[in-house]
């Protein structure tokens, strides 16, 4: 093999969208170019604007740009494909860069770019391969003259000047380009094919963003030492790019898509927090699209890089329900090979819980596991038998759960002494005793009909879990530990390195078995979460159960996925004047900071007389966004599946929903709690459903008042337990928020009646 060829991702992206046909045909081009660059059919020539820069030939249409790196240390010619395109759409003027900030390769592509801004700037592109009669774009207009006309309109980045830009790290060859913006439509031309440090400094400024903020939070944390020479050494720029090798695997990923590449994209903004040093528990936060998730994928393979044994499941990556863990294990397949995969366990909370039962439980004395709201039921139907007036079930399953299960108390005198922080309604003695009896005999019958909540198994296994560890510990000062292959059945911890996704929903007690699982020590467990998205009530202070996150805590701000018209007005439903949010620990979380550096559509907010006529526009809304996304140039859809979803309060609003828009022609298919279920365009479920999952466009529906919040569920709390009130409505508003943040692009909010109390109408 004569050459060595990678992918830059600008080129990677471009193969999403090319044609099967097309694909195949790159795919041959790669083979013939790795075995002869020179082959007279590929036609390789420089580009005239920048040497370093050539084209060859793929078919009679299309073209890959390819950057010449040089020769490594073998002798192996090294190139980089930056671009693949029509050769209609090649331009002399393009050209490749080595960031002064990131000391990566840039690919500066013009060919995106407006004509309005091209012209305003004084910029000519010159086909590399002219047709008869095909003009130049844009008439070139002398720099001088330009500088003396003034633009019609008023520059976008007012008081931003070129060494503002030039400091900040956007490429060279934008930069007067940028400055002559004066509509985000032409800065959306403008930055579509930019350099991602560009796009995010000028997409920054452009919603705001201070000098010292961007900054802060955009250049500074890819920013790196470089020296004079590293200004022109391309292999070195090349070690510090992200690129994709061309081998047996590029293809398949191609053929997938882009939706799987952003699903793992980490920003070059949090890569220093993936390979970050801890010693000890770690957490990272943020509102949504901030990339907390990309964050903990990337952290595992991190993890699984440097482990430190070579058998066995040695990282945990846990997260709360089964649906997002199943999305979790699609991901890292990903990013990990196949034997680095297999030192992974991935699983939800609960199943692992399950695991450790089955593990120290005879089969016979197996229980059958119920969800709280079996459990509710069953406590209202003891209380109705003792002639309960003053405790009600709601309450007593909180107690029982969040104090009891969460503190491991095992009598009457431990519950007597217990902590309540946070559970607001007081009790005195008397009132601990009577809560105490109830709950005796709700335990009691539990245990005769053979059943257990899954609070009670997560306790259990963390008790199970705690002893284990507790017989790591003892062995590991005993000169004559047994190994495990001898008969020591304890001699290490379950796993060298945890990581918890959406760690705001796990229970005391699921921390608990956590914490026993592995060795106090560095990087032993890293949290991704964020309270403003808790939607079940376990609220956890984490140094009470083991996990001191003290000074090891990082925020992120910046949403990669949501625009900033999107964000500005969800935030309004969980704004700080409104309700209040825990940090995981003693503090107090806000949304401080967090922003969009994308733009699009003002959010819809629309409200109707009555719910048919409410579904009605729902569903002309649907039809109008399905033709949006109909690709223009053959009329047939795109792939649908997984862009267009609406999202409703309760599952009696899923099954009216999909009802409705099965008889006015559209597929559907329900998102449940073991994932999708059908193979419809239109993606229907419940808010809850909807926790980790993002779509294009996205409408919520039936946001009317009594319904969100559900009125019945909660105003019977605001007088008799205005704590629990205030727990409910903050659940309720995280639920609308998590719901509307799941949108990428456009996000449409209806009601009929009177609207919700929580959306920020104003």
């Amino acid at each position: 093999m004569i050459a060595r060829i990678d992918l830059y991702r600008k080129a990677e992206e471009e193969l999403y969208g090319l044609d099967r046909s097309v694909k195949a045909k790159f795919y041959d081009f790669c083979h013939q170019f790795r075995q002869n660059p020179d082959h007279p059919g590929l036609d390789l020539k420089p580009l005239k604007g920048d040497r370093r820069i050539f084209r060859a030939k793929i078919d009679q249409s299309y073209r890959a740009l390819l950057a010449r790196i040089g020769k490594d240390e073998r002798g192996q010619e090294n190139w980089l494909v930056v671009a693949v395109r029509h050769r209609k759409h090649v331009y002399e003027e393009l050209s490749v860069a080595i960031n002064r900030i990131t000391g990566e390769i840039e690919f500066v592509d013009l060919a995106v770019v407006g004509d309005s801004v091209l012209r305003r700037a004084g910029v000519t592109l010159t086909p590399a391969e002219p047709e008869p009669g095909l003009a130049a774009r844009s008439a070139a207009v002398p720099a001088s003259e330009n500088a003396r006309r003034p633009p019609k309109e008023a520059p976008l980045l007012q008081g931003i000047t070129g060494d503002n830009l030039r400091d900040l790290g956007v490429a060279e060859q934008l930069i007067e380009l940028a400055l002559a913006v004066t509509d985000s439509d032409e800065l959306d031309q403008l930055l579509a094919g930019a350099p991602l440090l560009s796009k995010d400094i000028v997409y920054g400024l452009a919603a705001g963003m201070k000098i010292d903020e961007v900054r802060a939070e955009i250049t500074e944390p890819v920013e790196i030492l470089l020296t004079d020479a590293d200004a022109d050494d391309m292999r070195a720029a090349l070690k510090r790019t992200k690129v994709t090798s061309v081998d047996a695997h590029v293809q398949d990923a191609i053929e997938q898509g882009d939706f799987r590449a952003w699903k793992v994209f980490l920003h070059p903004t949090q890569a220093k927090l993936v390979t970050r040093d801890f010693n000890g528990p770690a957490r990272v936060s943020g509102g949504p699209g901030t990339g907390k998730t990309i964050v903990a994928l990337h952290r595992v393979k991190y993890l699984a890089d440097n482990l430190s044994n070579d058998t066995g499941k040695s990282i945990l990556l846990t997260t709360f329900t089964k649906n997002l863990a199943t999305d979790l294990r699609k991901r890292l397949a990903s990013l990990l090979e196949p034997a680095q995969l297999d030192r992974v366990e991935i699983t939800h909370i609960d199943q692992l819980a399950a695991r450790v039962l089955s593990e120290n439980t005879m089969t016979a004395n197996t229980k059958q596991r119920i969800h709280d709201s079996a459990a509710l039921s069953l406590l209202r139907q003891i209380l109705v038998e003792v002639g309960e007036q003053h405790l009600d079930a709601e309450f007593l399953l909180d107690e029982w759960d969040q104090v009891i299960l969460g503190q491991s108390l095992n009598s009457r005198k431990a519950y007597f002494e217990a902590r309540r922080a946070g559970r607001g309604r007081s009790l005195t003695r008397p009132d601990r005793n009577r809560v105490w009896q109830r709950l005796e005999l709700f335990t009691a019958r539990l245990n005769k009909e053979g059943l257990e909540t899954w609070s009670q198994a997560a306790e259990r296994a963390a008790r199970y879990e705690m002893a284990r560890a507790a017989a790591v510990e003892e062995q590991q000062y005993r000169l004559d530990a047994p190994s495990e292959s001898s008969g020591g059945r304890y001699n290490r911890h379950r796993y060298e390195h945890i990581v918890v996704d959406e760690a705001q929903d796990l229970r005391a007690s699921h921390w608990k078995m956590l914490r026993a699982m592995v060795a106090r020590g560095r990087n032993d467990v890293f949290i991704a979460g964020d309270t403003h998205q808790r939607i079940y009530d376990h609220q956890v202070t984490l140094g009470t159960v083991g996990v001191n996150i003290r000074g090891r805590s990082t925020r992120l701000t910046l949403s990669y996925r949501t625009t900033k018209e999107i964000i500005t007005k969800v935030t309004g439903i969980v704004a700080p004047e409104k309700v209040s949010y825990d940090d995981l620990d003693d503090g107090t979380d806000t949304l401080h900071g967090y922003r969009s550096i994308l733009h699009g559509e003002r959010p819809q907010l629309i409200g109707y007389s009555s719910l048919p006529d409410e579904f009605a526009e729902l569903a002309a809304t649907l039809r109008q966004w399905r033709d949006e996304v109909t690709a223009p140039d053959t009329g047939t859809r795109r792939y649908l599946r997984g862009e267009i979803a609406v999202c409703v309060a309760n599952q009696d609003l899923v099954d009216q929903v999909i009802r409705y828009l099965i008889k006015e022609g559209m597929t559907c298919a329900e998102l449940t709690k073991d994932g999708t279920k059908g193979d419809g365009e239109i993606h229907v479920g419940t808010m809850h459903r909807f926790k980790g999952l993002e779509y294009q466009k996205l409408a919520i529906a039936s946001a009317t008042d009594g319904i969100i919040p559900r009125t019945t569920a909660i105003e019977r709390y605001r007088t008799s337990d205005p704590h629990r009130y205030a727990r409910e409505e903050r659940k309720a508003r995280s639920l609308l928020f998590v719901a509307g943040t799941r949108a990428r692009d456009t996000l449409r909010i209806s009601w009929h009646g009177t609207p919700s109390r929580y959306l920020p109408l104003e």
